[in-house]
């Protein structure tokens, strides 16, 4: 299974959805797409305008293939759960963005983690998730979430700081 993640930004991206709709109407694989607020409506997969959380987590464990816009919350899902996402940017002149931040952003992204597939040309789509287990096989993910430690840190500062809750007026 493959799933497609543009996220929540306001403005399209029916250029990856389309795609990836036409893409499971060739090939013999379930594609599921969290489209957001794309226009284009899906015939050939199962869609979904918004997940939450859990279910986009549970989705990106399932995957052979995530698939994501540039967005860092998008493409970190699929990290979280030990798979080299194949990210495709938002482009401006395609009004999916306001700039091409993210084009810019994923361009150095990949260069200094080394743990993304980036596709500029959507042309070129097909033959990456073809040639993935190829293109992933020498790929470390050494993605690590800092959240399990903020929170046992915190957790533990907050216990040693022995706070005890006040008296109200009532109790005393």
């Amino acid at each position: 299974m493959i799933f497609v993640t543009v996220g929540t930004h306001e403005q399209q991206f029916d250029r990856l959805v389309r795609y990836m709709d036409e893409w499971a109407g060739r090939n013999d694989e379930k594609v599921i797409i969290q489209t957001g607020y794309s226009r284009y409506n899906p015939e050939n997969c199962e869609c979904s305008s918004l997940l939450p959380h859990e279910k986009m987590m549970e989705l990106a464990a399932e995957a052979r293939i995530v698939i994501s816009h540039g967005g860092p919350s998008s493409f970190i899902i699929p990290l979280q759960a030990g798979r080299i996402p194949i990210v495709v940017p938002r482009r401006a002149e395609f009004n999916e963005h306001i700039n091409d931040h993210q084009l810019q952003f994923c361009r150095e992204l990949a260069k200094r983690w080394e743990n993304v597939i980036v596709v500029e040309d959507i042309d070129k789509l097909a033959d990456v998730i073809g040639s993935y287990e190829d293109l992933t096989k020498d790929i470390r993910n050494d993605y690590k979430s800092n959240n399990e430690n903020f929170c046992r840190e915190f957790e533990s500062l907050v216990a040693s700081m022995n706070i005890r809750p006040r008296k109200r007026r009532n109790d005393r």
